[in-house]
């Protein structure tokens, strides 16, 4: 027969392994709620730079803005700097967006090396530096200290934007003589062939 003091006893076991079983319970929901948060900040980011990239494949019009854009700020209209201005911005708040998740570790360190250097590519065009220095309102401190760190360390590389220009200007070379010889027509997406 158990007296009442082995009862107790048991009790208290039986609490305390309820206890742990709750904390090891626990632990688990966080780290499913952790990997879950993860990969939402992950796809809300893609999400953005989606968007981007989307608007620019189906507006021919900000499209070569983009294009001329890049090059030379200086060959922009007053409007088409205003459009060039806040593109860069969607494009670098997205950016910006997966810095800060990156930092605090919501997404693997090889996505934002692949994301890291398309910022580094685009900060090598002359115009998206002058967009920069020149850009009305900042960024985060550490994202700006970010992207100053990656312009001195890559500076402009006019022979990569050069390569760049030509590979669109083609494009739109063969698109013509294509059109000329009858057999395509154009379509309201492609780019205007004065970039």
């Amino acid at each position: 027969m158990i007296d009442l003091q082995s009862l107790a006893y048991l009790g208290e076991v039986i609490g305390a392994a309820a206890v742990v079983a709750s904390l090891l319970y626990l632990a688990l929901q966080v780290r499913h709620s952790s990997k879950a948060q993860r990969t939402e900040n992950y796809a809300r980011a893609l999400e953005r730079v989606s968007a981007f990239q989307a608007v620019l494949s189906q507006d021919s019009d900000l499209a070569r803005i983009f294009a001329k854009g890049v090059r030379d700020t200086s060959e922009l209209t007053g409007l088409e700097k205003i459009r060039f201005t806040w593109s860069l911005y969607e494009a670098f708040g997205s950016f910006e967006f997966m810095f800060q998740t990156y930092k605090t570790d919501e997404i693997p360190e090889e996505v934002w090396k692949r994301w890291s250097e398309t910022v580094a590519w685009w900060l090598h065009f002359p115009g998206v530096q002058q967009w920069w220095t020149n850009r009305p309102v900042n960024f985060t401190e550490s994202f700006t200290l970010f992207v100053e760190s990656v312009i001195r360390e890559n500076p402009t590389d006019i022979e990569a934007s050069q390569k760049w220009q030509e590979f669109v200007a083609s494009s739109v070379e063969k698109r013509k003589g294509t059109q000329q010889s009858g057999n395509q027509s154009p379509t309201s997406a492609s780019i205007a062939a004065d970039i």
